[in-house]
C-alpha cells in the first residue's frame, strides 16, 4: 500500500533501535499483564506463610518476568526485522497505542 511507502523512511530510521523498542514493548506488556497476574497469585497464596508468599513473589517478579523479557525480546526483534520498514513502523506504533489504550482502560495511567 502507498501509506507504507511514506512510513518506510521512519521505519528505516528506527530499525537500528529495534532491540530497545522490542524490550520496551515486552516490558509494557508485562507491566499491564503483571498486575492482573500478581492479583491472582496473591489470591492463591494468601493463606500461606509470609516467607512462602515472599519467595513466590521474588521468583515470579524477578526471575519470571526477567526471563520473559530476556527470551521474548530477541524473538520480537527478529520478527519485526522480517517486515518491510513501513509495515514494521506501523506495527510498532499501533502496538504502543494499543498498550496505551489498555493502560488507560485499566486505570494504569
Amino acid at each position: 500500500m502507498i501509506i507504507f511507502e511514506y512510513l518506510s523512511p521512519i521505519g528505516n530510521y528506527i530499525a537500528p533501535y529495534l532491540t530497545e523498542i522490542s524490550t520496551a514493548l515486552v516490558a509494557c506488556f508485562l507491566v499491564m499483564f503483571g498486575g492482573e497476574f500478581n492479583t491472582v497469585l496473591r489470591r492463591v497464596l494468601r493463606n500461606y506463610h509470609f516467607v512462602i508468599r515472599t519467595f513466590f513473589f521474588i521468583l515470579i517478579n524477578a526471575f519470571g518476568y526477567g526471563l520473559i523479557i530476556v527470551k521474548a525480546t530477541p524473538y520480537l526483534t527478529r520478527t519485526l526485522r522480517n517486515f518491510d520498514a513501513g509495515i514494521m513502523f506501523a506495527i510498532v506504533t499501533v502496538s504502543f497505542i494499543v498498550i496505551g489504550i489498555w493502560a488507560q482502560r485499566n486505570r494504569q495511567i
